[in-house]
Parts: C-alpha cells; structure tokens; sequence
C-alpha cells in the first residue's frame, strides 16, 4: 500500500515493537508530527528542550534494554541533540534518533535551519544515516534499529528530508528481526587454566555486564570461584551490593577493599568492562601482580589501555555460561579473608557533623525505599555519593552519564526512566549546578505528572570542581562559587511541584517519607555544607592504591 513517508516512519516504529517516542516538533518534522496527530499506539512525550528528550530516551533504554526513540526538527533541534547523543555513545545505550531536514532542493544552500548532523554526529553514532531517496527510508529506518542493538549498543542517527516525509511511498510491513547475540568462537583453554590456578581472583565488572543482562550469570560464576567483585560506576548494580564477595566500586573514588585486591590480586577478571582512566588511573601500575582476563563483545576494547593476557570476544552472558560448566570450584578462604579485613579496617564513612549530610540521606533513602527504586544522579559529588552510599542490589537501577560526566542528564533522564518503568520508584540525585542545567524538565515532569523525586544537594558551589580547587590549586576557588540566586523550592513551585527545603539531619526522614508517599512530583532542597567532599579519592596519575580517605 502507498503511504506518506511521514506515515512510513510510525508504521516501521510499530514494526520494531516502539510505543513511546520523545520529541520536540518543528517546521521540518511537521508532516511527522501530523502523522502522529491522534495515533494510539504511540505514545509521544514532549520535552522541554531536545538535549531533554534525548536524555529521557537514554534513560528509558537503559532501565527496559528497549530502544529509545526520538524525533526533532532540522538546525538547531537537531544540533541540540548532540550531547545526548554523545552521552548515549560512550555508555552503549541503544537509541535511534530521527531528524527532519529541509527539503532536498534546499540542502546545501545555507537554508533556513539546515545543518549537516551526520557529519557533525558522525564520530558519535554507531551509524548514521541521511535518507535521499523515498523507496529507501523503511529499509533505513529497520538497519538503523538493528544497527542500534547489535554488536555493542550505541545511537543511530536517521534525517529524513521534509520532501522524503511528503513523498508516496510504497509501503509493505516487514516483521522486525529477533536478535540473538552470535556465539563467541574464542578459545577457552587458556582463561580456565588461569581460573584454575590461581589464588587470588578478582572479578572487575563493568557496564557490559548490565548490558547483556548477565547479573545472575556473574553472580553464579563469582560463587564458585569464590571470587571478590568490584564494579566500575557503569557496572554498578551487576552484583548486589549487600553481597559479601561485593567490594565497592574501583577507581578514583573506589573503595580500599576494591582498590588494594585489584592491586594484589594475581588474576583479574575483567567483564564487560573498558579500563577508563578513572579505573585505572596510574596505568604502569594498575594490576601488578596480575595476568588479565578481558571479556567484552568490542574487540575493539582489548589491549587498548591496559594489556591482556587473555582477550575473549563475545556476548558475556554466553561466554560466562561456559566458563561456568567448565571451570573448578575453588574454597580457598585465605584471600577472602585477607580483603574482609581490609572492608572492616577501610569502610565508607563520612564525617558525622550537625550539618546536614548528603551520605546520610542516602543511606536512609535506601533504608526507607528497602532498596526499591530506581536512582538517576547528575555528575559530581552527587553522582558519586549516590554509587558509595546507596547500595545497588540489582542490574539497571543506577542510571547514570558515566564516559561523559554529561551535568543536566539526571533530571531528564528520569523522565523516561519514568515513562519506562511506572511501576518503580524514581529518585533523581543532583547538585545545584548540574541541576540548573536541565531544570527546564520540570515543565515536563509537571505536564505529566511524573512522580520523580529530586533531591538537590545544595551547597551553593559547583561541588566537584570546588573539591579539585581546594585540594589540587591550592583553594583557588575560580567561578566555581554560587550565590543564592535561584529559590528552589519557589521554583518547583512555579511548576506546580510540591517543594520543601531540609537543612538538619534530624528532617531526613520525615521529608523522605513524605515525598515516597506522595506519588506524585517532588523536590526535596538539601542545604549542605560547600566544604562536604567526596572520598576516597585518588590524585590524578596516582597510583590507584594511594587513596585519601579523608
């Protein structure tokens, strides 16, 4: 049957098993948006800003493993894109975004809101693709959802010309294709003889693991090697927390349990993980002891920072299930024993002042939630008070902008970890810096009455930028200090968002309780002191064992 293109395009979305889409509409996707006028069985969510609606896309991917779809306009709805494209690229979130573009006679031509965003997005999207020719756009539209899921996950971008949305189009449904992973053709032989023989394993998994959905297949092969795990921030939640082979996380801000076992184990396992400088940080010096096993489905990803003894390509979920059947129990204590007593010597603390206490809130959080929800964060401070001192039991309940440190994610993240999961509960944990950035969201929370609850941490400085300054330039402290400029609880307020203001521990939990019961949207301002820092923490170029713990 013959259809307009615009109409292709949902036609080919239902194809993939799509039912939410956010946007923002303009001049050069209007035949879309008119396409979209009274369709059921997609369900449009209309952010404030387009960088808001990707981040809602992203987050909506990471916490169902479904594609996130989005829909802007040309010029500047497509450039504004460009960092949640690139947040979504360094993490592997699945995301196909659609782009209008003015119509062909027109590209080239310095026309009114036209850019070239796939040679701006090209270094950031797995594939992208600019449709030119009306008989091509479904085909496109299916490689670009395939080229989204497979392999290792990532964005794709699609523009679609005005002309190509307007154009007849001979349409035939065409159903969706059920991706497998592809069997993993790596030898064996050599990662199970170095299971077996070694003494002192440990397991460094990453956001690969969450990924794949292979929490439970990670968690059965720690067991019968009797193995410790430490988590990378993206793999946080891909070992339940409370568990206790679990070490914390590895890195700058790692624990000393995570960070002295990667130090002095002689065998480490890496699964789907990258080795990113704020894992490794001193890279000469990172595993001494060691011979490493990597398992990741990138190929591209071994021997990149850190050199391997043995590189296995493929799924993880697949390849942890044959190691599992083919490796040997192991019951030594002795090495269990030895990173016990480093948790007990070393454990996560903070300073117990009458100021109010970020840490402390979190962990009542947790308390109050039984662990119970889904927790998005910004970058900062926040982000890595909410990994330390929430504790994470399950895979996809951490959703945060790890590779890119993107400030403004948080917020509009939890719009489609909403829409995605209506059944959880949703805490967004910011800053006041990075909430600044994407506060805007707030209309689309209220226009939706999306029961988020978002805890700002003010301490009217930008924190993390504050920490550095005061322990690396000598308490310069440069543009990084705030006023009091911005009235939270008003603002929310002007959204029509319950809003209250906290600034002694003894509020905590009565304000918690409040906002968990209230489903509904609500913020909670929590006035912290700017001097509050994150430890541990490694200096830059540090060896990852020179911790400051306070």
């Amino acid at each position: 049957m013959k259809l307009l293109g615009a109409k292709v395009l949902l036609e080919c979305l239902k194809e993939q098993g799509v039912d939410v889409v956010f946007g923002y509409p303009g001049g050069a996707v209007l035949p879309i948006y008119d396409a979209l006028y009274g369709e059921r069985k997609i369900k449009h969510i209309l952010t404030a800003h387009e960088q808001g609606a990707t981040h809602a896309a992203d987050g909506y991917a990471r916490t169902t493993g479904r594609v996130g779809v989005v829909i802007t306009t040309s010029g500047p709805g497509a450039t504004n894109t460009v960092t949640g494209i690139a947040t979504a690229y360094m993490d592997s979130v699945p995301m196909v975004v659609f782009t209008g573009q003015v119509a062909q006679p027109f590209i080239g031509k310095s026309s009114f809101q036209e850019v070239n965003i796939t040679n701006i997005t090209s270094s950031i999207t797995k594939e992208n693709y600019a449709v030119r020719e009306p008989e091509n756009l479904a085909d496109t539209i299916r490689k670009a959802f395939k080229a989204a899921q497979s392999g290792r996950p990532g964005p794709v971008l699609v523009d679609i010309p005005k002309d190509i949305q307007m154009a007849e189009i001979e349409y035939i449904f065409v159903h969706s294709e059920k991706l497998v992973p592809k069997e993993f053709n790596s030898n064996l032989t050599d990662a199970i003889r170095l299971i077996n023989e070694c003494k002192k394993p440990m397991i460094y998994a990453g956001g690969g693991v969450n990924i794949s959905n292979a929490a439970d297949e990670l968690y059965a092969f720690a067991k019968k090697i009797n193995s410790p795990v430490t988590c990378s921030l993206m793999g946080i939640g891909a070992f339940p927390g409370k568990d206790e082979l679990y070490t914390g996380m590895i890195g700058m801000h790692g624990t000393y349990a995570s960070n002295h076992g990667v130090s002095q184990c002689d065998l480490l396992i890496a699964i789907g993980s990258r080795f990113s400088d704020r894992v490794t940080s001193k890279i000469s010096s990172f595993a001494p002891n060691a011979k490493i096993i990597h398992i990741d489905i990138d190929p591209s990803e071994f021997n990149k920072n850190i050199p391997e003894d043995v590189s296995i390509c493929g799924d993880v979920k697949k390849v942890l299930v044959a190691l599992q059947d083919l490796i040997s129990e192991k019951k030594e204590v002795e090495w269990l024993e030895q990173v016990s007593k480093w948790k007990k010597a070393h454990p996560l603390n903070y300073l117990d002042e009458s100021t109010l206490s970020p840490q402390l809130i979190l962990n009542k959080l947790y308390n109050i939630t039984m662990g119970e929800c889904i927790i998005t964060t910004e970058v900062g401070q926040n982000q890595i008070w909410a990994a330390q001192f929430f504790t994470f039991n399950k895979p996809r309940t951490f959703i945060t902008s790890g590779g890119l440190g993107t400030m403004g994610y948080g917020l509009s993240s939890a719009i489609g970890v909403c829409i995605g999961n209506p059944d959880k509960k949703v805490v967004n944990v910011a800053g006041d810096g990075s909430f600044k950035m994407n506060s805007i969201e707030l209309s689309t929370i209220s226009k939706y009455q999306l029961p988020v609850i978002q805890l700002v941490f003010n301490n009217h400085v930008l924190g993390m930028v504050h920490q550095w300054q005061d322990m690396f330039f000598e308490g310069n402290f440069s543009h990084s200090e705030f006023g009091s400029e911005v009235d939270f609880v008003k603002l929310g307020e002007a959204y029509g968002i319950k809003s209250i203001r906290i600034s002694k521990n003894e509020e905590i939990d009565d304000a918690l309780k409040l906002a968990v019961q209230a489903n509904a949207p609500f913020i909670i301002e929590c006035d912290i002191c700017p001097n509050d820092k994150v430890f541990p923490i490694v200096a830059p170029g540090a060896n990852i064992t020179d911790l400051m713990e306070n």
